[in-house]
């Protein structure tokens, strides 16, 4: 019985309760290789729904314990039912915007999208109902199924000339 109880208490210790591997000025991410991506707070992406309000600013460069990350890509879910968020602003570091990562995010007016992202995934911008124009840059060759399905506002996109797949 000792045992067990010393097992599952080194599981619980080295268990995150959290999606995220860290925080840095309000923006949580997680590592990939020796870059980061920007995730979600909680241990569920619909956690919290007001992890993320206002006008956010991503950095292109991230610095925790010492060591500087380069932040590559918006994860999946990572911005996911965040109502107060109304505008993104994404650094040039970032190649790619993953699956639903600004889902119903209600109060998004704004959104620059840099030349350095390549892929736009499914459902990234799917029920942002306030988000009125788009310009998609010519370095995005992908946009996933439905990227801008129930964009009830959205009455302008400009689609680069790199784009070979529309899902």
């Amino acid at each position: 019985m000792k045992n067990l109880f010393s097992l599952l208490l080194a599981l619980v210790a080295t268990t995150s309760l959290w999606a995220h591997d860290f925080e840095v000025d309000g923006i949580y991410y997680n590592y990939l290789d020796n870059n980061v991506e920007v995730t979600y707070r909680g241990d569920y992406y619909n956690s919290y729904y007001d992890e993320y309000s206002g006008e956010v600013i991503i950095p292109s460069t991230v610095t925790y314990n010492g060591t500087i990350y380069s932040v590559t890509s918006i994860g999946e879910l990572a911005f996911y039912n965040c109502f107060p968020l109304t505008s993104v602003t994404i650094p040039n570091s970032v190649t790619s915007i993953g699956y639903r990562a600004f889902y119903y995010c209600l109060s998004l007016t704004s959104i620059t999208i840099p030349d350095s992202v390549t892929s736009i995934g499914y459902a990234a911008f799917q029920e942002c109902k306030s988000l009125k124009s788009i310009t998609i840059p010519n370095s995005v060759t992908s946009i996933g199924d439905d990227a801008f399905a129930d964009c009830s506002s959205l009455t302008s996109v400009t689609i680069g000339n790199s784009v070979t797949s529309i899902g």
